[in-house]
């Protein structure tokens, strides 16, 4: 079970669910475990706040990290990484899916790891998202472009991330 230490972060005692499939629909939401604000961001990824608003990645664009979650629902720890990524949109982005995979790819290894390593958790899965604009998560918006990736952690791959798409 994961719990939020007073600072946001999770700590392995305690949890609380993320949204359930199909998205929470009540008006008081179970949805999110620890939403991470610039200086949180700064501080699980070791730079300035003023350097958290955006991480650069392989593509050249800049995304923002908008919320981690720790979610339990599948019957194992997942840890959810979801990125703000304004370039990846269908209608104005210039960012394709295929290169937005090597970011996701990047986003696993330069963020996710670390953040992982720094709270001593051990999810079965990571996921890595990237959507247009920023969406509660377990709701939709047909006007959104979303990318989501699947990983497994494992320290005898050299980027430590394994890509678990079909």
């Amino acid at each position: 079970m994961i719990r939020c230490d007073k600072y946001g972060h999770a700590c392995k005692l305690s949890a609380r669910f993320a949204a359930p499939a199909g998205g929470d629909r009540t008006s008081r939401g179970r949805g999110c475990l620890i939403y991470l604000t610039s200086v949180f961001a700064a501080l699980a990824l070791g730079t300035s706040a003023a350097d958290a608003a955006s991480i650069d990645v392989p593509s050249g664009q800049s995304v923002d990290l908008h919320e981690v979650l720790l979610d339990d629902t599948p019957g194992a720890l997942w840890v959810r990484f979801r990125f703000v990524a304004p370039q990846i949109s269908a209608t104005t982005g210039a960012v394709s899916a295929d290169v937005a995979a090597a970011d996701m790819d990047y986003l696993c290894t330069a963020v996710a790891l670390p953040y992982i390593a720094s709270y001593d958790l051990a999810p079965q899965r990571i996921v890595v998202s990237l959507s247009d604009r920023a969406l509660a998560f377990g709701m939709s918006d047909p006007d959104a472009t979303q990318y989501f990736e699947l990983y497994s952690a494992d320290a005898s791959d050299p980027s430590g991330c394994v890509w678990e798409g079909a």
